[in-house]
């Protein structure tokens, strides 16, 4: 089932002279785990924003082509409308977070909607649990660090309970151990509940052994879509200067050198399992 269809989106900015998409043409089908990457100012955020109507009803600005989140044509609903199917979280938690307390800050999405108080309370708990962060509900977002913050944004939106779940880099202000602790429970989310993850990210050595489909653009359009094994082996990869995987980047070296490993690795497991094979074989 398609829950994202974009067909010859093109969008320029209000007093823009340069399309920050051009002829974007993608589909994503539900519960898959995409990766979003390309150089900066590729149009990424953008395409995000597309997502759940904040372009073109907020920024305004011209957009060409069409695109559906789950049915609806995003050109003919308004936020409020999308904000029940999609939920997006922005790169830098704390544009996000703005209440005395982290239980008020997850609650805010659903007192908009006017869903009853019950149902509010339910969805919280459920959404603290889910995001491992029950014992911060009583706490001022301001005080908690970035991981910690990052959580609740994640929280925020998975209380609304979205088919759609969009994330701008949300590992960016974190080392690496705060990454993994995101990307495990974003994986979570996906598997356990079927919430459609589209993901922009760079740091891609974490992000792979998540996601089952990749998205790389460059200046405005999309020039790879497809498998991450398909993706980060092609040579358009590493001319554009995404940051393949390390397993895969080994996989290549070897393969120039006259070791013929069978199949392209993308995880550092994958990779393990590989040489073992190939040691096991000569």
């Amino acid at each position: 089932m398609t829950v994202i269809e974009a067909k010859g989106l093109t969008y320029t900015y209000p007093g823009g002279t340069r399309r920050a998409l051009e002829d974007v043409s993608i589909t994503i089908e539900k519960g898959e785990f995409v990766i979003l990457t390309g150089p900066s100012g590729c149009g990424k955020t953008t395409l995000c924003r597309c997502l759940n109507g904040l372009v073109p009803n907020f920024y305004g600005g011209k957009l060409e082509g069409e695109i559906l989140v789950t049915g609806l044509k995003v050109s003919e609903h308004q936020i409020y409308e999308l904000a029940r199917h999609v939920g997006l979280v922005f790169q830098n938690p704390e544009n996000q977070l703005f209440a005395l307390f982290v239980e008020k800050d997850v609650a805010f999405g659903l007192e908009n909607l006017g869903v009853p108080r019950d149902e509010i309370r339910k969805r919280v708990d459920w959404a603290l649990q889910m995001t491992n962060i029950e014992n911060l509900r009583e706490r001022a977002p301001h005080e908690l660090s970035g991981g910690q913050q990052q959580r609740v944004a994640i929280a925020c939106v998975l209380a609304m309970q979205p088919d759609v779940m969009v994330l701008d880099e949300p590992t960016s202000f974190l080392d690496p151990l705060g990454a993994q602790q995101i990307f495990d429970v974003i994986s979570r989310l996906n598997k356990e509940l079927g919430i459609t993850v589209v993901m922009v990210e760079h740091r891609l050595d974490l992000a792979s052994r998540y996601s089952n489909h990749v998205v790389v653009m460059d200046k405005g359009k999309v020039v790879l879509d497809g498998e991450p094994k398909d993706v980060f082996s092609s040579e358009a990869a590493r001319l554009i200067g995404v940051g393949i995987p390390k397993a895969t980047r080994l996989s290549q070296v070897l393969e120039m050198s006259g070791v013929r490993l069978g199949r392209v690795p993308v995880t550092s497991e994958e990779a393990s399992q590989v040489l073992k094979e190939v040691l096991s074989r000569d």
